[in-house]
């Protein structure tokens, strides 16, 4: 008899909706019924031996299932930076990162950085600054906000902040890396 049950499975690597739109046509794939697929985690009936196929599945296309307490706490804290960085905002403005996450898992925010440390070979503010910086340039190539818009949203003091961040990650400015994408793509043609 196999015995199927409700399982909560963290998966590492999923960051946006085409992550979840991967990982609902895998469990669709394997008939494994689900109730939700949401970043890094899926409610679904499952059984045990179906587990392993899920595991070997999801490796296929980039994802790990999470069995350690430390990686799922590594992925929880991947998860509130993204919801910091893309998704809402706190009331207050100016809370600082590292009170919102400690706030968010329940647990002291010296601990958690010396994990993700430990498990991730960088620190929790290095890899916050580059989700910031990657939404920077998704919101530089739209081009419908200003460097001061871009700045207020990802929570910057200034622009200069902002712009010395970017070039030391990307080795560019903000503006001359607006300009050479605009100019990635030519016309037919113009060709």
């Amino acid at each position: 008899m196999v015995v199927v049950a409700m399982a909560k499975l963290l998966i590492k690597n999923m960051v946006c909706d085409r992550c979840i739109a991967a990982v609902k046509e895998t469990l669709r794939g394997l008939d494994i019924s689900y109730n939700s697929v949401e970043l890094g985690e899926v409610d679904a009936e499952i059984s045990e031996a179906k587990i392993f196929l899920v595991k070997t599945e999801l490796e296929k296309i980039g994802f790990e299932l999470l069995e350690t307490r430390a990686a799922q706490t590594v992925n929880k804290i991947k998860k509130n930076i993204l919801n910091w960085v893309r998704g809402k905002k706190p009331l207050n403005r100016k809370m600082k990162f590292s009170a919102y996450l400690a706030d968010a898992l329940n647990k002291d925010y010296a601990s958690l950085s010396k994990l993700f440390s430990e498990t991730e070979s960088t620190t929790i503010e290095q890899y916050l600054i580059r989700q910031k910086i990657e939404l920077a340039k998704e919101l530089l190539v739209y081009d419908e906000l200003t460097l001061g818009q871009i700045a207020d949203e990802l929570n910057y003091s200034s622009i200069a902040h902002l712009s010395n961040q970017f070039k030391k990650i990307t080795g560019l400015s903000p503006k001359h890396f607006k300009a050479i994408s605009s100019q990635k793509r030519v016309a037919i043609d113009k060709l």
